[in-house]
């Protein structure tokens, strides 16, 4: 007799997508299509909100408004990207070709126009959920005891002190501490932080390095988080019990 394998489809963890848009009808009209399709929500008015609930919550799929209080959309999905790879679908009134170029080349994986119908928006996450990689595990705070990093409330702190930087230097932070362990090369984190024009100005990339550890206390010659390979870029380094999630 032919064995009956269980049905795992039921009990299989519904994918959990993240809303941000500060219009209260819209987050309403997306979450309950969302849950009717078996979807789990949730739910953010603010990019900083989104931020906070990407981080200590996770999502497989964030649906991310440019128009935000708090800030502009495209600066949300710039931070977003330095240290997660979450498929995320904008969201935008901006019809005109060189946006829609500019949102994908700035780490978005599709987009949609306001006015949009649910069933375009549902498509559209059902084709990125069905083609998304396996997105890697981030870390959201980082902790060794002496540095810590929160990486999305943009908090630096070092043996308890608060470590102020500059935009620039908590980008390159975010984007190497994001990934700790792995080889970041020079025209990676280039095209990044400044753009895939700049992909060969390396000294705009020696001085940031320069003084980001500075604010550290980390010294080139013997250092203890962001290490230099010579003619190639950058890695930064940490133990396994300084890793810890939001």
């Amino acid at each position: 007799m032919t064995p009956v394998l269980p049905d795992t489809t039921a009990s299989a963890t519904p994918k959990r997508i993240l809303i941000v848009d500060d219009e209260p009808q819209i987050r309403k009209f997306v979450d309950i299509s969302l849950r009717s399709q078996g979807y789990a929500t949730l739910l953010a008015a603010t990019g900083q909100e989104g931020l906070m609930l990407l981080a200590s919550k996770g999502a497989d799929l964030v649906v991310l408004d440019l128009g935000l209080p708090d800030r502009d959309g495209k600066e949300v999905l710039s931070e977003l990207r330095l240290w997660a790879d979450t498929p995320v679908i904008v969201l935008t009134v901006r019809s005109d070709e060189a946006e829609k170029v500019a949102l994908l080349d700035g780490g978005a994986n599709d987009y949609i126009t306001k006015p949009f119908g649910i069933e375009e928006l549902m498509a559209r996450i059902r084709a990125l959920l069905r083609t998304a990689r396996p997105s890697r595990e981030t870390t959201a705070i980082l902790d060794d005891g002496h540095l810590r990093v929160d990486l999305a409330s943009r908090e630096v702190s070092l043996g308890g002190q608060p470590v102020a930087l500059s935009r620039k230097e908590f980008a390159l932070l975010a984007l190497l501490a994001g990934q700790p362990g792995r080889l970041l090369t020079q025209g990676q984190i280039l095209k990044a932080l400044w753009g895939p024009s700049h992909g060969q100005d390396a000294h705009y990339l020696r001085i940031l390095v320069s003084k980001l550890r500075h604010k550290l206390n980390d010294d080139a010659s013997q250092p203890s988080y962001i290490i230099t390979e010579p003619g190639v870029g950058l890695r930064f380094i940490l133990t396994e019990k300084s890793t810890g999630n939001a």
